[in-house]
């Protein structure tokens, strides 16, 4: 029975070791924290619980699928609920859109506040659900790098499609022509943080991400977003999968053109095959010796990183399980946190309060908010300065918002910056998602879930293809598994 070792524990980890135990392997997960999740924590503090990374559930059918491999109803395992508004915005000059899951409501809305042609929203849809269906297959649940993976019946049939792509359109260019109104506009840009680019440089193609959204639908798990992963676990011990937590790796052990195990708590542990949940970059710069990086990952720029408030506050609010507080001048902001690499002084604040939906998740007559900003990556800047300017730009937004003061009613507070992301989560520089995707072609050019070095090394998770969030994560771990398939069957082992 081949071994195979994975190196984090994050949702890309247990979904490959999920499905590699599937496949009949030895399975060891390695993960260097107290518990498994990665950015999926939580964070307990005086009766409030507060997910600590991904908010939004997309695409819950490749969840599902992970427990139906072993002939589990995921409902067994953990439930979730489809929200009736995906997001609520916010803007500069008091206009309040509502993003309503149904798709005539949500054109209604947007005719009726900012006089949006209500046939524009669908006509944008349409476009980006036919080229999901049309991309998908090739792009998002495949090894596109594999050259030969192009003799395949869907990437034969993508050559004709090319054009499709819409990578010669950046996201607001595009957007821009789709809609009358700036505010729709900066609706639809704001999807470009979801893999933590700028929708100024980043191609149109990942406008279908609002695809994934509007058409398909927003959830979110009865019991908070951790609940995935710990039911994920939950599945993994009862399939005899071995989870290793306090685990740190130092070094990827390996002998030309194969890796042959790990070195971990001092001991050295061989095995056939191995995959990294971890950063791509953080294990070349760090658990390789005599290995240079691959070009895909040097000399690129990061993609943005977060400063998030975790604040229990202590009344109900006016707010939905999503919204935005939009800057006044977008791209701006994006020139900020890219070129500049400064905190932007009116910057666009995410607000999530699970307590919305999870009633245990604070106290009777609380809320736990999830305050979130768009910042750039480390590069040794002075964290306790920009928290505290932060604060103030949140709070001052805040209060003119609820008309309240925000500051006599926090009741605790947890910070994470991209110094603590780093520290918690092995992303490199706090970068949330590896390299961002501001260029035309660079969202193709990802690092792709094989090694060109290695013929047994994989990587699955945020860093690497085809990106970032729950379900891509999840597709990453499904590709990874085909891979290793592959490998295991042409007996290179």
């Amino acid at each position: 029975m081949q071994k195979a070792l994975i190196i984090g524990g994050g949702i890309g980890g247990l979904a490959v070791a999920l499905r590699l135990k599937k496949a009949g392997l030895n399975v060891t997960l390695f993960e260097k924290n107290p518990t498994i999740g990665g950015k999926m924590g939580e964070i307990r503090s005086k009766g409030f619980r507060f997910d600590t990374g991904p908010s939004l559930f997309t695409l819950p059918e490749l969840s599902d699928e992970l427990f139906e491999l072993f002939d589990k109803n995921p409902r067994d395992y953990f439930t979730y609920t489809k929200l009736d508004n995906s997001c609520r915005y916010f803007f500069h000059d008091g206009t309040v859109v509502n993003a309503w899951a149904d798709i005539d409501r949500f054109s209604d809305e947007a005719y009726e506040v900012l006089g949006e042609p209500k046939n524009n929203l669908k006509k944008y849809l349409k476009r980006y659900r036919k080229l999901y269906q049309t991309a998908s297959p090739v792009f998002l649940f495949n090894a596109f790098q594999r050259w030969k993976n192009f003799a395949k019946k869907e990437f034969r049939g993508m050559l004709f499609h090319l054009h499709e792509l819409d990578s010669l359109y950046t996201m607001h260019r595009r957007n821009k022509k789709a809609f009358q109104s700036p505010h729709m506009v900066q609706i639809f840009d704001r999807y470009a943080t979801y893999n933590g680019s700028d929708p100024f440089r980043a191609p149109a193609t990942l406008n279908m991400i609002a695809h994934l959204e509007h058409n398909l639908g927003a959830y979110f798990p009865d019991e908070g977003i951790r609940s995935i992963a710990l039911s994920m676990e939950k599945l993994a011990i009862e399939e005899g999968i071995e989870i290793k937590t306090n685990s740190s790796i130092k070094k990827i052990l390996h002998d030309g053109n194969k890796v042959t195990g790990i070195v971990c708590d001092g001991k050295e542990m061989n095995a056939d095959i191995i995959i990294s949940d971890a950063d791509v970059r953080t294990i070349y710069m760090n658990l390789f010796e005599g290995i240079r990086p691959p070009k895909s990952i040097i000399n690129k720029e990061l993609s943005s990183s977060a400063l998030i408030f975790y604040w229990g506050v202590d009344f109900n609010s006016s707010l939905d399980v999503h919204n935005i507080l939009f800057a006044k001048d977008y791209q701006s902001e994006f020139k900020a946190i890219f070129k500049d690499k400064i905190l932007y002084h009116d910057p666009t604040i995410y607000i999530f309060i699970s307590k919305k939906v999870v009633k245990t998740d604070a106290p009777e007559g609380c809320e736990n908010w999830f305050v979130m900003l768009n910042v750039p990556a480390n590069h040794n800047h002075d964290w306790e300065k920009l928290r505290n300017d932060a604060r103030m730009y949140i709070q001052k937004k805040i209060d003119k918002l609820l008309n309240v003061n925000i500051r006599e009613h926090i009741l605790t507070e947890n910070i994470a910056d991209p110094v603590t992301i780093e520290r918690n989560t092995s992303s490199f520089r706090g970068a949330l998602y590896g390299n961002s995707s501001n260029s035309l072609f660079a969202a193709f050019n990802r690092h792709a879930n094989f090694s060109s070095q290695f013929k047994n090394l994989w990587f699955t998770g945020g860093s690497v293809h085809p990106g970032g969030g729950i379900p891509l994560c999840i597709a990453s771990a499904r590709i990874v598994a085909d891979e290793v398939k592959t490998y295991i069957n042409k007996g290179e082992f």
